[in-house]
């Protein structure tokens, strides 16, 4: 399915800035399909054939359908063309600059439809149609909020015809602000409700307003709820500001434990001042769920953290016991403990940075192999360097294989090179939809020729096996590397099972 920015680019030539008008037409849509109880389908006009005069036909670029109303469309028009001879509203919109009516419903899908054309003005120009069908089968009840929506619709349509509507400029996050279903109040020129739907009531009276909001200043109403000050003169400004005809962002104030956004919306038919479109939405529950997110996130970070310092603490223990061991056995054993102890508190110190249960494998190798070069032998003088990348494991993977990595590349460095050779051991991963291959390679002197796996007693090896076969359900493979050395294979399957 093409976007709206695919079919643009493929069949319009518009300038930039107004391709962008009518992208900023799609973000404000449903707002008015909602109050207008109608499917909305934005047209371009196709060039006419050569040799041919007018306007041929149109293509349905986007289309949004109402979420208070039965649908006129269940099928898609997108990328759908049509002959103007079959739809002249279209081009009368078009070539007339204004909103067009049919005198009477048209049957589609057997069900009576009817459509207004509103031209989309961009400057002195009209660049698209958008068409309003509304389905006519099941008759409403006109009460007063469906006047109100129809009303403050007609209002919007007219703007866009004008070409006020939307705003040139960005209006960042109007397309996550309270929806007409949310909340919406009407004001009049003079700022005083005249109309308030019972969403938006309920929200005032979370806020502390006990009483109707009809026939009283807004702007003073939510100034006296709001106890921030700043909060209270910023909302109030906004609300007048749109009353004066300028449009304003979504804005949260919270207000006796509620939590309600507020959008103003100037309604400027014609240009002349008609009120403003004030939406809101309670987003207290909302605002508690991430409060509380947000709050157990922080405790697991800090978890992460403490078990961290803890571990951090048994390598310190760990690495002061070896120094008073007299026994040089007892003290590589120590310092192994205290290797791979470092190593599992570094998946801890990279989680509790991340919000996420998600640790990215490839800046957590960088800084495990460097402090795995600088505990090896002396003697060694082998460098250690990764390629490819692991890309971001769960942390249950993540820490196992850190280990496993670990374990053979210390078992590289202490094994593979004769005392004073140079050499390299490469950890090298490669990732795939289904599986990540890691490769950990020497050049150094190759496996004895009785080494087997399975009965290998060397502990590094037993902790490597165990990870791989109990941790990460992941094969392993020990071998002779073409053109000497040895490398171990390690392929660990991503899908759940």
């Amino acid at each position: 399915m093409s976007t709206l920015s695919e079919l643009l680019a493929l069949h319009a030539r518009l300038p930039g800035d107004a391709v962008e008008h009518l992208q900023q037409v799609v973000v404000e849509w449903q707002l008015l399909a909602d109050m207008s109880f109608a499917d909305l389908l934005l047209w371009i006009p196709l060039p006419a054939p050569a040799g041919s005069a007018g306007m041929g036909e149109f293509l349905c670029v986007a289309q949004v359908r109402p979420t208070t109303a039965p649908t006129a469309h269940p099928e898609d028009w997108v990328a759908v063309r049509v002959h103007t001879a079959d739809h002249p509203q279209l081009r009368r919109a078009m070539g007339e600059g204004r909103i067009c009516r049919e005198e009477g419903p048209r049957w589609h899908l057997e069900v009576p439809v009817r459509r207004e054309t509103v031209p989309v003005r961009h400057g002195r120009s009209v660049v698209a149609v958008l068409s309003r069908d509304t389905n006519l089968a099941m008759p409403r009840v006109p009460s007063p909020l469906e006047i109100a929506y129809l009303g403050s619709a007609s209002d919007l349509c007219q703007m866009i015809a004008d070409g006020s509507f939307p705003p040139s400029a960005v209006t960042v996050g109007a397309d996550t602000s309270p929806r007409a279903g949310d909340g919406l109040i009407r004001l009049d020129a003079g700022g005083l409700v005249s109309y308030a739907s019972p969403n938006a009531l309920s929200a005032y009276h979370r806020m502390g307003h006990a009483s109707d909001l009809v026939g009283l200043s807004l702007a003073a109403v939510t100034r006296e709820r709001v106890p921030d000050p700043f909060d209270a003169a910023e909302v109030a400004a906004r609300i007048e500001a749109a009353l004066a005809g300028w449009t304003s962002l979504r804005m949260e104030v919270q207000a006796r434990g509620a939590v309600v956004l507020v959008r103003a919306l100037p309604l400027r038919p014609r240009g002349e001042a008609a009120g403003a479109l004030v939406l809101v939405r309670d987003v207290t529950d909302l605002r508690r769920r991430d409060q509380a997110l947000l709050s157990k996130d922080a405790t697991i970070r800090e978890i992460h953290h403490r078990v961290k310092n803890n571990l951090q603490t048994v390598a310190a223990l760990l690495r002061l016991q070896a120094r008073r061991t007299a026994i040089p056995e007892a003290r590589r054993v120590l310092a192994e403990s205290v290797r791979r102890v470092n190593s599992i508190a570094l998946v801890h110190e990279t989680l509790s940075t991340s919000v996420a249960e998600r640790v990215d494998v490839d800046e957590l190798v960088d800084k495990v192999l460097p402090v795995i070069g600088d505990g090896a032998t002396a003697e060694s003088r082998a460098k250690v360097r990764r390629e490819g990348s692991f890309g971001t494991l769960p942390a249950a993977l993540a820490t196992p294989l850190v280990l496993v990595l670990t374990e053979l590349v210390h078992n590289a460095l202490a094994h593979a090179f004769e005392p004073g050779r140079t050499g390299e051991v490469v950890v090298a991963a490669q990732r795939r939809a289904d599986n990540l291959d890691v490769v950990v390679t020497d050049d150094g002197r190759g496996l004895p020729s009785e080494f087997d796996l399975e009965t290998s007693g060397g502990l590094g090896l037993q902790i490597v096996r165990t990870l791989s076969d109990s941790e990460l359900g992941s094969t392993l493979e020990v071998r002779p590397r073409a053109g000497g050395g040895t490398e171990a294979i390690i392929r660990l399957p991503l899908r759940a099972p």
